[in-house]
């Protein structure tokens, strides 16, 4: 791997920004294991749940102009099962693994996070931002900031790793959750989750294009959201932001490290481009730094520093 790649996130040494966000080929061991081998320096295992879910019923998945919907709802072999391919990932592979889990209530994420502790995860996601359970369990957790607080106390008064909150882009304004987040302990933040959700309709048939009707939207047109949201965020917290959101190439996760983020999450550039996107874009990215001789990310500026320099040299 480029050794203009290699960063550091929360203490540990990472061969690339670039991250396997939860919900895509993260399943099983296999999955997490090509992403790590195709060049993804750090993999987030799928979204457990205390019980398995068999998720909704098919179609899932649809393409949209720009994007992708999709209404998995939270598929996944329940927190012991998953941890067991989590487990078998780690025998295999060194690279680093963020366990992401899912509940409704504190309680059920101190027991998710019980679990956790006793696996070789390194670093332990709240996912409190799923727009495809709406019809279970309503409005994302991430759009209530004294709901985020309570429950990213409550994981950290226990939890034996780093804990990463992932919040919701469907929201009025994120400031405040991704404030409560960080006050309530969190080493980190991911953002965004999909947006949405949305629909499509099948004017042939006269029905929704997925059966449950409502999907998350991610793909390409998620990016200019994805961009103003993480530069909002990292203008007024102190932690680790992971930045995901419509990245398909190079260019897309310097935009990502520019507008603040420390790691860049990359999911359905998977499938568009294949699982070879990581070693793609790592290739991108190390062309765009010898191009500007830039000898490591920590290099790359931030918008926000550029844009306070620029006002200082013009009121000079």
């Amino acid at each position: 791997m480029n050794q203009l790649l290699r960063t550091d996130f929360l203490g540990i040494e990472v061969k690339s920004p670039l991250v396997l966000p939860a919900g895509i080929m993260d399943m099983s061991y296999s999955g997490m294991a090509i992403a790590a081998r195709n060049g993804a320096g750090m993999v987030t295992s799928k979204s457990f749940t205390l019980e398995a879910r068999t998720g909704h019923k098919g179609p899932v998945v649809a393409e949209c102009e720009g994007g992708i919907l999709n209404c998995m709802g939270l598929c996944n072999p329940g927190i012991k099962e998953g941890l067991r391919e989590v487990e078998q990932f780690r025998k295999n592979c060194e690279t680093p693994v963020i366990v992401s889990v899912f509940a409704t209530s504190s309680q059920d994420f101190i027991t998710l996070t019980e679990h956790v502790n006793n696996s070789p995860a390194d670093f332990l996601e709240l996912n409190l931002s799923c727009p495809n359970v709406y019809d279970e369990f309503g409005i994302p957790l991430a759009a209530s900031p004294g709901q985020v607080s309570s429950i990213v106390r409550a994981v950290k008064s226990i939890a034996q790793m780093p804990v990463i909150a992932k919040l919701s882009p469907n929201t009025p304004d994120i400031l405040p959750i991704a404030r409560a987040a960080e006050d309530a302990g969190a080493d980190a933040l991911c953002l965004i989750n999909t947006l949405g959700p949305g629909m499509l309709i099948d004017i042939r048939m006269v029905r929704p294009v997925l059966y449950n009707k409502f999907g998350g939207l991610s793909g390409p047109c998620l990016k200019p959201v994805a961009l103003r949201l993480i530069y909002q965020v990292c203008c007024e917290v102190r932690i680790p932001v992971i930045g995901t959101g419509g990245v398909q190439c190079g260019e897309d996760a310097i935009e990502m490290l520019m507008a603040g983020a420390s790691l860049v999450g990359v999911g359905t550039a998977v499938y568009i481009r294949g699982i070879e996107v990581f070693s793609a874009i790592n290739r991108e990215i190390a062309v765009f730094m010898k191009e500007r001789n830039y000898r490591n990310l920590a290099e790359i500026p931030k918008l926000k520093d550029h844009l306070d320099r620029m006002v200082q040299d013009n009121e000079e």
